[in-house]
């Protein structure tokens, strides 16, 4: 594995499964210092401590994303350790699966608060960091290809992975004048716990009648014909963390097998 994040210190939310524990296990794998950040501290926590068995540097932080003191923690945290950050990954956020005319305000708010508040959040936090510094940083933002059509029975969700391109692409145009790129990637369908949970909700509307019928409804269309691993968005994770996307920001990228095509 090459080793270009070495000397480059990189926080992922939502890193203690799925999407998140496969980038962090990536970043570190390539030298970079990595801080796994997750609601689940214990899980954050054997993440930091797998990497750090291979001789990489790691460690675990609890955080709420949509609680901005704690985001600040983090940070400081980090910080603290390492003397700077340099990449944010604003990857932590939930799904819900239920029909649009069914979807509750208190459904629809929770998905806000995590997918579209706490990248906001994590956007600005780390911004400010990067202006104390001086020096520019990288943000990158998780969101999906939900967020680039909208799909049934996750609705919300798909309207709180829209907020996050657009939020990608305004910070994008704001920040670059202070050196600080802001991209983002699109995973499809991705055989995480995520999806599985989605899978099941899907069934309870009635709509499938068993469990994975829904997942492999969704997949049909993928062009490369399977879904996603986690490991397939962590080489895009690592090239946005990296030197090698300099003159990129304000892009959310597709990773999903050809499931859409724009």
């Amino acid at each position: 594995m090459i080793d270009r994040l070495e000397g480059r210190t990189c926080i992922v939310t939502g890193a203690a499964h799925g999407i998140g524990r496969a980038v962090a296990l990536r970043l570190a794998a390539e030298s970079a210092s990595v801080v796994i950040a997750d609601i689940d501290g214990d899980g954050a926590a054997e993440v930091a401590a797998e990497i750090e068995a291979e001789g990489g540097q790691a460690f675990g932080h609890w955080v709420d994303v949509s609680d901005r003191d704690a985001v600040r923690a983090l940070i400081e945290a980090t910080t603290a350790r390492y003397g700077a950050l340099d990449v944010m990954f604003n990857n932590a956020g939930i799904a819900q699966a239920v029909p649009l005319i069914d979807t509750t305000a208190d459904q629809f708010r929770r998905l806000f608060e995590i997918n579209a508040l706490g990248v906001l959040i994590g956007i600005q936090e780390a911004a400010r960091q990067f202006l104390e510094q001086g020096n520019g940083g990288k943000i990158v933002n998780t969101a999906s290809v939900a967020g680039k059509q909208g799909f049934a029975l996750v609705g919300a969700y798909s309207a709180s992975k829209f907020a996050v391109v657009g939020l990608t692409q305004a910070a994008a145009r704001e920040l670059a004048k202070d050196g600080i790129t802001v991209n983002g990637f699109c995973p499809g369908i991705v055989a995480t716990e995520l999806w599985r949970k989605l899978d099941e909700q899907i069934m309870h509307t009635g709509r499938t009648g068993s469990v994975g019928q829904a997942m492999a409804e969704f997949s049909q269309d993928i062009l490369l014909g399977r879904v996603s691993t986690p490991e397939d968005s962590a080489g895009i994770a690592a090239f946005l963390a990296s030197s090698d996307s300099d003159y990129m920001t304000g892009q959310c990228i597709q990773v999903d097998g050809g499931m859409i095509l724009q």
